[in-house]
């Protein structure tokens, strides 16, 4: 299960160092999809509001690859995946398969860490 886990974070962290230093180098031309989610996605190019996304993508990308910190990495790259699943299954359904990727990959990481977030899901905390 360890050799799994390690091959999960590695790919995992590719995958997000890839996209997220594209999203500031632009080396894999990707041409704003049709209709709604070309709109949308326009709006989050002017607004700026990608440069974070790629920032958060970047650093979560590259401590997975480190095997640093990998419990934060997951926490920084969690609301990204949720994002683009809601973005491909509301807007664009022809991608939907690299997310569902991710979204595998992810949890097999967070397997071979939830350990480091026992606190999360404690019912109840003793003071």
């Amino acid at each position: 299960m360890k050799l799994v886990v390690t091959i999960a974070r590695v790919l995992l962290g590719l995958l997000f160092t890839i996209f997220g230093a594209n999203g500031f180098l632009h080396f894999i031309p990707m041409p704003p999809p049709p209709g709604l989610a070309g709109q949308y996605m326009g709006a989050l190019f002017v607004s700026h509001y990608l440069v974070i996304v790629f920032l958060l993508e970047l650093v979560g990308g590259l401590l997975l690859l480190a095997n640093r910190f990998v419990p934060l990495a997951l926490l920084l790259l969690g609301p990204v995946i949720v994002n683009i699943i809601c973005f491909h299954a509301f807007l664009e359904p022809v991608g939907v398969a690299p997310a569902v990727l991710a979204t595998v990959l992810w949890l097999v990481v967070f397997a071979g860490v939830r350990k480091a977030f026992s606190g999360v899901f404690a019912a109840k905390v003793e003071v």
